[in-house]
């Protein structure tokens, strides 16, 4: 983050640092009070220009330490960083004019006297980002300040509501909260300052002695921050680049729930039947009814589980580059495709870090192995010890019943259609009837083999049934959402 001595003036072309960064930092009224400090310092009149010029030297950097920030009056508003009149903005209003100012330096001063503190987070944003999403011209300089405003106004909700054990203030006029957008620096940067005003009184937010329950008071959990992002990102994407990644998470879903619900067909059946036995002996029997992958990767060397789990992942792997080969394929092409858009929002992965794509092919492959072994577990403990000799014996039946069969026909006389057919290897006759009559002589709890892929599916289907009634009812709740919000703009004359 770098002073440019311009506005607007933002560096393109950027590979290594993510699209959005949210830096979160909070000072306590102790502090500010020992110091001499005043909240309200934040912020000062617009028309109080002298004043604002002579603080706003060029060695300044824009994201300096909170505890700084104090001993700048007008720090929030200089005009050196801003290009609107009224740049300063809040809950129900996208310019706060001077009276607005006045009210939130009471406010603020308020939140202070009651020994409440004062967080604040600032949205840094690349140069690049914001001309794919046209909200910036690099040509004019013209930035689309009120659709920033207007996603800074609804990550405020979320970072107030959601950020602490219990939402910040006991009602929503009960937080002050401010914003302003900062343009001198090589990143645009959202600023967002807001304190509860009323004493706090409640157990769950107030500092204790000893441990702390849960989270310590008045940090942030980085979840809701990334949540935070996640949202701001979401409500400032193009159209068009918002149709993109729905479209690839589309595809990936749908590649998933292809390999999910024909899986069962795939995995039991004579092809696999030598493989499924091995993982059936390597599942630990005294876990029996609690055969999970775990917190484990599928390749991990350690625990009861990991012969059964390496197993596994090999059978997958023979399943993928067979059977499953073109579903398996376009899933992994747009899950990296999606790694592109990661990296290019979130930055260069750390080392270590798993890739967007590996870890939804880690939960894929956990959920058809948890599946697998949650049917496995319905088979009696000595079905599969001798399905070798089974398999052999029900070939070489099938092998004489043939040959008796093509015998009779040959002498019995035949078109020479049927001559041709009967010459022809018997296998695929074979691996036909073969599944089938070994599934129906292995003891299975409740029936026979068979019915172990039969019940397999009838389990994806209820789990994609509750998927898909989750989806439903989230999308029922964000069209709800947009109804109302859009009523509101209606009723402001907006």
């Amino acid at each position: 983050m770098a002073k440019t001595g311009e506005i607007a003036a933002f560096a393109l072309g950027e590979k290594k640092t993510a699209m959005v960064n949210l830096p979160a930092q909070f000072v306590t009224s102790s502090t500010a009070d020992m110091k001499g400090q005043k909240y309200s310092n934040l912020v000062d009149y617009a028309n109080n220009s002298e004043k604002t010029n002579d603080l706003n030297n060029e060695s300044m950097n824009d994201l300096i330490d909170l505890k700084e920030q104090f001993s700048k009056p007008g720090y929030a508003n200089r005009n050196s960083a801003v290009t609107e009149t009224h740049p300063i903005f809040g809950r129900d209003k996208l310019n706060y004019d001077n009276h607005d100012i006045s009210v939130l330096r009471k406010d603020l001063d308020e939140a202070q006297k009651n020994g409440n503190n004062i967080h604040e987070l600032a949205f840094s944003i690349r140069g690049d980002w914001l001309v794919k999403n046209n909200l910036y011209d690099p040509e004019t300089r013209m930035i689309d300040q009120n659709k920033l405003k207007h996603a800074e106004q609804e990550v405020a909700k979320t970072l107030i509501n959601k950020g602490f054990n219990l939402p910040l203030g006991e009602d929503e006029n009960d937080v002050v909260w401010f914003g302003v957008i900062h343009q001198d620096t090589d990143h645009l940067n959202m600023h967002l300052w807001f304190a509860k005003k009323s004493q706090e009184t409640r157990p769950e937010m107030i500092k204790q002695e000893g441990k702390y329950k849960g989270q310590p008071i008045g940090v942030i959990p980085l979840e809701v921050i990334e949540q935070a992002k996640r949202q701001f990102r979401k409500q400032l994407m193009s159209s068009q680049e918002l149709r993109r990644h729905q479209e690839i998470l589309k595809g990936i879903g749908g590649f998933k729930k292809e390999i999910v619900e024909t899986a069962p067909d795939n995995l039991l059946n004579d092809r696999h039947a030598k493989a499924i036995k091995q993982i059936y002996n390597a599942l630990p029997q005294d876990m029996r009814g609690q055969w999970q992958v775990g917190n484990a990767h599928l390749t991990a060397g350690k625990g009861k589980m990991s012969k059964a789990n390496q197993l596994t992942n090999q059978l997958l792997d023979d399943l993928f580059d067979k059977e499953l080969k073109p579903e398996y394929e376009g899933f992994k092409s747009l899950a990296q495709e999606y790694d592109a858009i990661n990296i290019e929002d979130q930055g260069v992965m750390h080392k270590g870090q798993l890739k967007w794509s590996e870890n939804r092919e880690e939960e894929l492959r956990k959920r058809l192995a948890n599946q697998l072994y949650k049917q496995l577990a319905q088979i009696e403990d000595t079905s599969l010890n001798d399905i070798n000799r089974q398999m052999s014996e029900l070939l070489s039946h099938v092998e004489k019943r043939d040959k008796v069969s093509i015998t009779k026909k040959t002498k019995i006389g035949s078109s020479p259609k049927e001559k041709k057919m009967a010459s022809k290897p018997l296998i695929n006759n074979v691996n036909s009837n073969t599944t089938k009559q070994i599934g129906d002589q292995l003891p299975v709890r409740g029936g026979s083999f068979n019915k172990i892929s039969r019940l397999w599916r009838q389990n994806i289907r209820a789990e994609t049934n509750a998927e898909r009634q989750f989806l439903r009812n989230q999308k029922k709740i964000e069209q709800e959402k947009a109804q109302e919000e859009y009523e509101f703009q209606i009723s402001r004359g907006m």
